[in-house]
């Protein structure tokens, strides 16, 4: 009986190595739809025409990147450790099964030399493709945040002001990385630890209830057609996710050339500030306005009417409390003592020690009032998006930790974790692209035209659209 001949020399192929990749496969389906010729004009000033030595083709650089981020490897070893033996990886970036790969560092050079600007460039042609396939809508967006675990140890988190004081000692010369690494923390507000290896993480959480971790802040806006990310950036773990909001409306409106009719959020997001800018750039707010304190013996805040015409608060007997000065990014109003002192309700209303009742209003008061009324009347439509907001914000921050490599920090520093966010998100939107092209009409029309979809795609009876065969073409 014969045996099986072992050995194997050479590999012939007469087919592409297209063929030989399931049509199913992930990087396959993303290679039919992604062009990529724009990569070389944008990248052209990072690189010397006259002097030093052959780089890779920036293409095939950022091909290889996102093809770790498609299939959820994060890291550049097991990258092209994996690549050597891929065949869909070889065809996606363009290599042969001849040609050589080049080394893992290259691609940490690569993006040393490119830098955080020019990835949030090849982010943005990805939205405009998504734009022109007609998945992205624009006009409702929603927004939320997620803390990014740091690649740092927790042991590397000391008192921010023993940072200072490395740093500091380090311009005089002398090692004080041990001293600190075993001294006392002091602090008891987690709030102020900073990590040694990595001075852009802070301690921070989630929420009340979690505890604290060495991380970042990561922020998400999404489309609400097809679950499209139109704009992602990242913060330091303790930067309030509320002071965000404004920006990321401005940037996704550039990014997508589409002006914002309605965003939603949650709670975080509900501050006066936001409710008065919102309404200054014309756009919807769907964001519960948190309640009113009620604790207190005093009478509370909301028994005052603000006449927001005047500027002026009023009180329950019908006094008016003026402005007297400015405090954070609000007013104190103030009543007159003579008013006070003769009210009927000056023992419920004031303190034994207080001469006169003082009211602070951030700025945008009238605005947050606004939102508290529409808050209490939520028609059916805006309880429909809101719950819509909830699977799908959240939906696209649990694909990006789960298989995109979200869940952790790979690399350190703020500019890196930036970088790593926008390759997963262009990564999570070449998906929906790849989707909609192998789609078929039938569910297209219905996922753009939910009322005439059913309609029309029952009487035009497609199957599926048609693809090419070279992940260049």
């Amino acid at each position: 009986m014969q045996g099986r001949n072992e050995e194997q020399t050479e590999i012939e192929t007469i087919l592409g190595l297209h063929n030989y990749i399931p049509d199913d496969h992930i990087l396959k389906r993303i290679g039919m739809v992604l062009k990529t010729g724009w990569v070389h004009e944008l990248t052209r000033e990072r690189y010397s025409v006259e002097s030093g030595r052959p780089s890779i083709d920036p293409e095939a650089a950022l091909r290889l990147m996102l093809s770790g981020f498609l299939l959820g490897i994060v890291h550049d070893r097991e990258l092209m450790r994996r690549a050597q033996t891929d065949f869909a990886i070889r065809w996606f970036c363009g290599y042969r099964l001849t040609d050589r790969l080049p080394d893992h560092s290259s691609l940490t050079r690569t993006r040393q030399r490119w830098g955080e600007g020019l990835f949030k460039e090849m982010f943005h042609r990805v939205v405009r493709m998504c734009v022109e396939a007609g998945l992205v809508d624009g006009s409702t967006i929603h927004v939320d945040s997620s803390i990014v675990r740091a690649n740092v140890s927790i042991k590397s988190m000391v008192d921010e002001h023993l940072v200072r004081v490395i740093e500091e000692n380090a311009e005089d010369g002398e090692d004080t990385g041990k001293i600190a690494r075993g001294g006392r923390r002091r602090s008891k507000s987690k709030n102020l630890k900073r990590s040694l290896s990595d001075p852009d993480a802070v301690m921070s959480r989630s929420s009340r209830k979690d505890k604290y971790i060495p991380g970042y802040k990561g922020h998400l806006a999404v489309d609400d057609r097809c679950g499209v990310i139109v704009d992602a950036i990242v913060t330091a773990g303790n930067v309030n996710e509320g002071t965000q909001l404004i920006g990321q409306m401005e940037r996704v409106e550039e990014n997508t050339g589409i002006e914002v009719e309605k965003v939603t959020a949650d709670a975080q997001y509900a501050t006066s500030a936001n409710f008065r800018d919102l309404e200054e750039m014309e756009i919807e707010a769907v964001i519960p306005a948190q309640p009113e304190r009620t604790k207190g013996s005093r009478i509370p805040a909301r028994r005052f009417k603000y006449d927001a015409k005047h500027d002026i608060a009023v009180c329950p007997t019908g006094r008016k409390l003026r402005r007297t000065r400015q405090v954070d990014e609000g007013w104190v109003y103030s009543a007159k003592t003579s008013d006070c002192r003769k009210c009927r309700l000056r023992e419920r209303c004031l303190y034994l020690s207080s001469r006169s009742r003082k009211l602070y209003m951030a700025d945008g008061h009238a605005s947050l009032l606004r939102a508290r009324r529409k808050k209490n009347r939520w028609k059916e439509e805006c309880a429909a998006i809101y719950t819509r907001h909830r699977w799908m914000i959240e939906g696209r921050i649990a694909e990006a930790k789960m298989r995109h490599g979200m869940a952790r920090a790979v690399r350190r520093g703020l500019s890196n974790l930036n970088i790593q966010l926008l390759l997963a998100a262009m990564a999570i939107d070449l998906k929906r692209l790849a989707a909609l092209h192998f789609m078929p009409f039938t569910d297209f029309f219905t996922m753009i035209l939910p009322s005439l979809g059913s309609r029309i795609a029952r009487r035009l009876n497609f199957h599926s659209m048609p693809c090419v065969a070279s992940p260049y073409s």
